[in-house]
């Protein structure tokens, strides 16, 4: 049963949602008439309760990708369909300390700190003091955020935590601050970027060119409904579509031994030889020592 206290997602048959707080005596008014507080926080979850009007609404648990969605907003938010990838990409999860930059109004700060649980911290830096204070907001509403330390900081000015062992920056210019960037995270960390813009991306990707960073990733996610008609199954009309890019890099050192082993077709070849040049190492094309008939393409 909801506690009081506690979120409810309620849902009418015409499929509309609502997301209330159980607080005692503020029932919930509509044109379905009246729904007593009272006989939502006796209801099991699952179950359903009815207004005035006799109009049924179903009680339910509210899930993260409820609160996530319900969260007050100032900023463009990060979406659900790209907070589930960050987080497995990021490894986020008990235990493991996460830093994020770039707060706003705190959606994906929500979503760590429930994936990141009891044992896990998270660190978000944030250089407006009112998207902090409305990022705590939507913490405390969610009721999530004691493991999250909010930090009312310019990331120029480095990141307040060392050893971090993933790091998510959403920001404008994050190749801006990939040197603090490294400071804060472990050796072998794996960092992330949200971008909206293809300059931006190809702006980050010369700065993790230089290093010290490895395994890059540019992606970006799409979701696209399919209507559950088991007799016409078929798209619907409209899909969440680009929202962002998502960048992706480990934090590694490379080393000549390393590349010495690397197995490159005349393609890879020709792009190292690039990279070489443009940070002024004077590439000829023959990293990794391998000939075109060591390698099939």
């Amino acid at each position: 049963m909801p506690e009081y206290g506690k979120l409810v997602i309620l849902i009418n048959p015409r499929g509309k949602r609502y997301l209330r707080r159980v607080v005692e005596g503020e029932d919930m008014h509509g044109n379905d008439g009246i729904i007593a507080m009272s006989d939502i926080a006796a209801a099991d979850f699952g179950t359903e309760v009815r207004s005035t009007k006799g109009v049924p609404y179903r009680v339910l648990e509210p899930t993260i990708h409820d609160l996530v969605r319900g969260v007050k907003r100032q900023t463009q938010v990060i979406y659900p369909k790209d907070i589930g990838y960050i987080c497995m990409r990021l490894g986020v999860g008990p235990g493991r300390t996460i830093v994020e930059a770039g707060s706003g109004s705190g959606s994906l700060t929500l979503a760590l700190s429930w994936f990141a649980g009891p044992t896990g911290r998270i660190y978000t830096h944030e250089a407006r003091e009112e998207f902090m204070k409305l990022a705590r907001r939507n913490l405390d509403w969610a009721g999530l955020g004691e493991n999250v330390t909010l930090i009312h900081r310019d990331i120029a000015e480095g990141f307040d935590v060392t050893g971090a062992d993933a790091l998510f920056l959403d920001v404008r210019t994050p190749w801006e601050y990939l040197d603090n960037a490294v400071k804060a995270v472990k050796s072998g960390a794996m960092l992330g970027f949200l971008l909206p813009t293809v300059a931006q991306v190809s702006q980050l990707l010369h700065g993790l060119e230089r290093g010290p960073f490895d395994e890059i990733e540019v992606s970006e996610i799409l979701v696209r409904r399919w209507k559950p008609v088991a007799d016409r199954l078929r798209p619907e009309d409209r899909m969440i579509a680009h929202t962002g890019f998502l960048v992706f890099a480990r934090h590694q050192e490379r080393s000549a031994d390393w590349d010495s082993f690397r197995k490159l077709g005349t393609r890879e070849r020709k792009q190292e030889a690039a990279r070489q040049e443009r940070l002024g190492l004077g590439g000829d094309g023959e990293a990794g020592g391998v000939d075109d008939a060591d390698f099939v393409e």
